[in-house]
């Protein structure tokens, strides 16, 4: 029996696992990476780098961010500490769900993670002071791929839970997804 339940997202391809999780009178105990579970489930996968960002205060926003070709990036994104709005973005353009997005609640009492496949943007807001997000990535951060698209694209639509974000000045600036390099 894998360790884990995958629910497919309605966006192809993007995903939610829920890890077992063993609790006693110390605390609990689970995995967030097996790599024969993630094959029983068809996920071959190959993580390159882990990430860990440290979000200071509640409201801030990271995001909406993806690697063009040929350093694509999908991710398995997880919060350690703390509680997030967790935003994926479909933005293949040949997608039938091109622009739209998903998210979900990710925290350290669920335990969920969030699959975001190549082609989609991603992004998180805190919801909570003092946030810790790992995530694992296939392919190796690339400056120069590096992309973002506005977290406030009126086409997009995102219902961000809370307001007055907190912006990096890269995210504030970013394009809105009519004018974003769209390269996979």
């Amino acid at each position: 029996m894998p360790g884990f339940l995958k629910i497919d997202l309605w966006l192809g391809g993007a995903f939610v696992l829920v890890p077992r999780v063993f609790y006693d009178h110390r605390g609990y105990f689970m995995e967030s990476y097996n790599d024969r579970d993630f094959r029983e489930l068809g996920l071959d996968l190959h993580f390159v780098q882990d990430n860990e960002s440290w979000t200071e205060k509640a409201g801030t926003i990271r995001g909406l961010h993806y690697q063009i070709s040929p350093a694509t990036q999908a991710k398995l994104v997880r919060c350690v500490r703390g509680s997030i709005f967790d935003v994926i973005v479909d933005i293949r353009p040949e997608s039938p769900t091109f622009g739209k997005w998903s998210a979900v609640l990710l925290n350290d009492r669920n335990h969920k993670m969030l699959f975001v496949p190549v082609g989609f943007a991603h992004g998180f807001q805190s919801l909570v002071d003092d946030v810790i997000v790992s995530y694992k990535v296939t392919g190796f951060y690339s400056k120069e791929h590096d992309r973002a698209i506005r977290w406030d694209d009126p086409r997009i639509g995102i219902s961000w839970p809370l307001d007055n974000p907190i912006l990096s000045q890269k995210d504030r600036n970013a394009p809105l997804l009519e004018e974003a390099e769209l390269r996979f």
